[in-house]
């Protein structure tokens, strides 16, 4: 690693443009990229693994503190001494507001600050293995318009436990096919890793603040620009879980909406019709959220449950059409694709599977996960 650049600690906020490197300061390849909120109790390993990776290339640590309470700041500025022995360059800015400005708001500071041509994300309460930045950084320089993410081990063990599962066992075809399911971005915000060429094109985060998926926002982006997503297929990190965590600000209805959103953009819209399979309560949900052109698609429902089967057909009450829509209600061996998928991803003991596979269905192409 090259020697130590000077550290650098800015009192105020960085005037730079978001994502844009600052002035008078050469590049560096990787920019790991933190921010922080009250996290002083995490900080110590959090940054004890920062100066254990492996990577032999330039390194830089970003941190701005969105108006920490507690003294998140003091045990950052303790790390001066190690980072520049380590030869990992350093700068520190934030504000000193009554309210935080949020997650988004955060990233979008630490890399305006940033000089690294290549942006590691990572939260203050993680720890990264110490193969981590190498890793990334060798598949960025071959992906250099993709998210790269790696598989994770969750803290305390046990918790998330399907979630967890879906992160560690999704095959790289379904980083992009299991987008819509309600787990979000395929490979998750703690573990991104990008050129900051490509951040420049997606971004900047969302900066609205506290309820706000600025992940989500801006993983559909980096799609919609045409950006891939790919993973390291080795655990890189250590992801903690705990109740204090950004993500638990934001609604189960938010995130339902802007997946739905995405579906009908990406998926519906290049369909004539569609079957969706659930006639339970989530299946008639999206029905009832989907916009009345992609409504007018559903040619029917499809289940297992017979009682469902029974009834026939399901009818939309609060359809303003006379007579009102009524949807088949039919068995899954009777129905054709394609199909939007709204039963629970790793929930039936391998049942859905196996009845997808009895009709050599092609995940992608002839259906689609959203639950």
């Amino acid at each position: 690693m090259n020697p130590p650049k000077r550290l650098r600690t800015t009192e105020d906020e960085a005037e730079t443009p978001p994502g844009g490197r600052v002035e008078g300061r050469s590049a560096v390849d990787v920019s790991i990229v933190i921010p922080v909120y009250n996290a002083s109790c995490w900080l110590d390993e959090c940054l004890q693994a920062v100066t254990n990776q492996d990577f032999t290339g330039t390194m830089e640590l970003s941190i701005f503190d969105d108006a920490s309470t507690d003294d998140s700041r003091k045990v950052v500025e303790g790390w001066r001494e190690r980072l520049e022995e380590r030869g990992i360059s350093f700068v520190i800015s934030g504000h000193n507001s009554a309210q935080p400005r949020g997650v988004g708001y955060a990233k979008n500071k630490a890399i305006s600050q940033s000089c690294g041509r290549f942006l590691c994300f990572q939260d203050a309460d993680d720890v990264m293995l110490p193969q981590r930045v190498r890793l990334q950084h060798e598949i960025s320089l071959l992906h250099p318009n993709s998210l790269i993410g790696c598989k994770v081990q969750r803290i305390p063990e046990g918790s998330t436990e399907r979630y967890t599962r879906w992160i560690n066992t999704i095959t790289q075809e379904q980083l992009i096919t299991q987008v819509f399911t309600s787990h979000g971005p395929t490979v998750i915000m703690p573990t991104w890793f990008c050129s900051r060429d490509w951040f420049l094109k997606v971004g900047p985060f969302n900066e609205g603040g506290k309820g706000i998926p600025e992940d989500l926002l801006f993983f559909y982006q980096s799609i919609r620009r045409g950006g891939g997503v790919a993973r390291v297929d080795e655990c890189l990190l250590v992801y903690r879980y705990h109740e204090k965590a950004a993500t638990h600000s934001v609604t189960e209805e938010t995130i339902w909406r802007l997946r739905v959103d995405f579906l009908q953009e990406r998926v519906l819209s290049q369909w004539e019709s569609f079957t969706i399979w659930n006639a339970g309560k989530q299946g008639r949900k999206l029905y009832r959220c989907l916009n009345p052109i992609n409504q007018k698609k559903v040619k029917a429902f499809c289940d297992v449950d017979e009682n469902k089967i029974q009834k026939g057909y399901y009818t939309y009450e609060e359809s303003k059409q006379r007579p009102k829509s009524k949807i088949p209600i039919l068995h899954y061996r009777d129905a054709s694709a394609p199909f939007i998928i709204c039963v629970k991803l790793d929930m039936t003991g391998g049942v859905l599977e196996e009845n997808l596979n009895s009709l050599q269905l092609k995940e992608g192409r002839d259906y689609y996960h959203f639950n």
